[in-house]
């Protein structure tokens, strides 16, 4: 057990805490509760469910600088691999609720040019499918990439925008979707989110397994089981 001590007046009360994952993570949980939240100056994406390998590589990031977020790299600055590895176990096995899905505000072509690209990718500027590395059911792909459904279409516009800047990730090589997303058009980008955002999460919401041996070198994606050499 974890002790800790609260004052009240000139009386000191010992509480006991227990010293579990759940106690320790709660200042994630302050900002990434029960599901996706928007606050005052900035959106925070639901953790729960997604997979361990996906959010350790996160959690590293914004650790090492290079993904930046002056909070994330503050709350995470100390923190050993082996650590930011059981934090993402912990939030990868969480179970919560999806919101429903959104109003489709596609017209019939929008969500024919969305379909086309995530069904299919387009193989002329080396764009894969959606699904080749986000799953059958895009739910994501174990043990590094993380599903699309059930995610704000403001949200998943932002991040293709931040794709395209280069201002989501700062990495020394190049990152294979920084490179699908200033393939696409805005419009193309667009469309995705919106259809995207207005599909219905299925009942099973584990992610799937199998990442092609050619996206994984063409992604150059950090392996989780390198936290443990």
């Amino acid at each position: 057990m974890a002790a800790g001590f609260a004052t009240s007046g000139s009386a000191a009360t010992k509480l006991n805490v227990p010293d579990t994952m759940a106690e320790r993570v709660k200042p994630c949980v302050v900002c990434h509760g029960q599901g996706d939240r928007t606050g005052p100056n900035a959106y925070y994406p639901r953790i729960a469910g997604k997979p361990e390998g996906y959010l350790y590589n996160q959690l590293r990031n914004f650790r090492d600088g290079r993904r930046y977020n002056r909070p994330m790299a503050l709350l995470l600055e100390n923190l050993s691999d082996e650590y930011l590895m059981d934090m993402a176990r912990y939030f990868s096995a969480l179970k919560q609720a999806y919101p429903p899905p959104e109003r489709m505000v596609s017209t019939p072509e929008e969500i024919k040019l969305a379909r086309k690209l995530i069904d299919e990718g387009d193989s002329s500027r080396k764009i894969p499918s959606c699904r080749e590395c986000h799953g059958k059911e895009l739910m994501g792909t174990r043990p590094f990439i993380p599903g699309l459904l059930g995610l704000p279409r403001f949200y998943m516009i932002a991040q293709f925008g931040a794709w395209r800047s280069g201002g989501l990730m700062r990495r020394q090589s190049a990152d294979c979707m920084s490179e699908i997303a200033k393939e696409l058009t805005a419009q193309e980008s667009n469309a995705i989110a919106a259809w995207l955002a207005a599909q219905q999460v299925p009942a099973n919401t584990e992610p799937g397994t199998g990442l092609s041996n050619e996206m994984s070198r063409r992604c150059g994606i950090f392996q989780p089981q390198e936290a443990a050499r």
